[in-house]
């Protein structure tokens, strides 16, 4: 199974209701490292790492509509791991 990073932007209401939590506890019961970090302009950076198919899972959580807040959008990148990443933080 292939290893990668996913880097996804969050855009709505976001902030201040727990998503970060949520995501935090969505991506390691999918096994995945990494972090979800609120951003000044309201939006939350969500990284994480690890098979490919554990990280479309996350996307596809995080587009559910079933998440804290409102999602509006989520765009992401794809890049190869880094490797750098231990645990899945809240910045």
């Amino acid at each position: 199974m292939a290893t990668v990073r996913l880097s996804a932007w969050v855009h709505g209401r976001v902030q201040g209701v727990g998503f970060r939590w949520w995501t935090r506890s969505q991506a390691l019961a999918l096994g995945l490292v990494g972090f979800a970090q609120n951003k000044p302009d309201g939006r939350v950076h969500v990284v994480a790492e690890g098979d490919q198919d554990k990280c479309d899972a996350l996307l596809a959580a995080l587009r559910s509509g079933q998440t804290p807040g409102k999602v509006d959008l989520v765009t992401e990148t794809w890049e190869a791991p880094r490797g750098d990443l231990v645990g899945f933080g809240e910045r």
